[in-house]
């Protein structure tokens, strides 16, 4: 089942990625696999005419995409949404920031447990995926795949005998498959041995990318590591290299880092987890970047068993409320309608106004 509107993007209080469960949790923030299509006889969106984008969204939405769990599908038309709707779709990790600023004809599906969803015109014509909570990788593959049978039963899509799936960007061809994996990684950051990390990455044909994908920098210690190959090796193959070897031993490499800190320097590690959580529990004013800065250490402290008063749910949370539109969700006579047309620097995001209420949610909510 379907629906499409325009309507306010109405979603869950927290998102999968942002729930505190699935399995290595204290690392692995989130697991998504991501598939990207291209449908046989139109031109790739960057070739597209508006004509022919608009031709690819009927197409599409009229398909029967709903699967035996009943889920439902409800469309989001980005050209007649508001600033403040596509902000809030690409905070959740639902939507890119390319699809975020594009002009062009463009929607995204999104499933009831907003585990699934589909963004038609990105780069390609569909980028699906789903998005689960912790180590999962395997389950996510498995979703995305009994999504994409169904959309191949009842679509022409384009792939070659010998290339594979064709889409926009080269880099993509072959199984146009990426696994990734958000990551938390305040010991290997505060041990310096990110460096190595990228390092190896780019050994492994890996991309290590900031907490928005590509593009972004790194917010709160968040990385997201995705793999560049998809040509010439089966999912499979890399499904099995990424959840068996690559996943584990940065696991590994960020666990062995938390212990170092606690044995070389614990004092010094619990100063800075508590002067973080007082900074919150005090300050008038916060910027996101101070405010995911000493949420990723009061986190960490939790994960460590430094704080046991704070319920690691409540920060999973604040990681997402302080963002600039949820912020608005939250409190929504905190922010002036402008504050939030800007996308691309997130600074013009952040005045007064809005650090003063991101700080009175955050100090309520650590003092409950």
């Amino acid at each position: 089942m379907s629906r499409t509107g325009n309507h306010t993007v109405k979603l869950k209080q927290t998102g999968p990625w942002i729930e505190h469960s699935g399995p290595d949790a204290d690392v692995v923030v989130s697991s998504r696999a991501r598939l990207a299509r291209n449908l046989s006889g139109l031109p790739f969106v960057n070739q597209a005419s508006d004509v022919e984008k608009r031709e690819v969204l009927q197409l599409v939405q009229t398909l029967p995409l709903a699967g035996d769990r009943s889920e439902e599908l409800v469309w989001i038309d980005l050209q007649q949404s508001t600033p403040e709707d596509r902000r809030l779709l690409f905070e959740r990790h639902l939507v890119s920031r390319q699809f975020l600023e594009s002009i062009s004809p463009r929607a995204v599906a999104i499933a009831d447990d907003e585990q699934l969803s589909v963004m038609v015109n990105e780069e390609d014509h569909l980028r699906m995926q789903v998005l689960l909570p912790g180590l999962e990788l395997e389950e996510a593959w498995r979703r995305v795949v009994e999504f994409d049978r169904r959309l191949e039963r009842n679509a022409d899509i384009a792939v070659h005998p010998r290339w594979g799936y064709l889409t926009a960007c080269p880099t993509n061809v072959g199984t146009a498959i990426r696994f990734s994996v958000m990551l938390h990684l305040p010991g290997l950051r505060l041990t310096n041995e990110l460096e190595r990390l990228r390092r190896a990455s780019n050994d492994l044909d890996l991309a290590v990318r900031g907490f928005y994908g590509e593009g972004s920098d790194s917010s709160g210690d968040f990385y997201q590591v995705s793999n560049q190959l998809t040509l010439g090796v089966s999912e499979t193959d890399l499904l099995a290299t990424f959840v068996g070897e690559i996943v584990p031993r940065i696991v590994a490499y960020e666990r062995m880092a938390r212990d170092i800190l606690i044995e070389r320097s614990a004092t010094l590690l619990e100063d800075r987890v508590h002067r973080a959580l007082g900074t919150l529990r005090s300050a008038r004013l916060l910027a996101i970047e101070e405010s995911m800065k000493h949420l990723s250490r009061v986190r960490l402290g939790i994960a460590l068993g430094l704080l046991t008063d704070i319920p690691m749910g409540t920060v999973q949370r604040l990681f997402l409320e302080v963002q600039p539109a949820h912020l608005r969700r939250v409190q929504p006579d905190s922010i002036d309608d402008t504050a939030l047309e800007p996308v691309t620097e997130d600074r013009l995001l952040d005045d007064e106004r809005t650090r003063r209420r991101r700080a009175d949610l955050v100090r309520t909510a650590l003092s409950e």
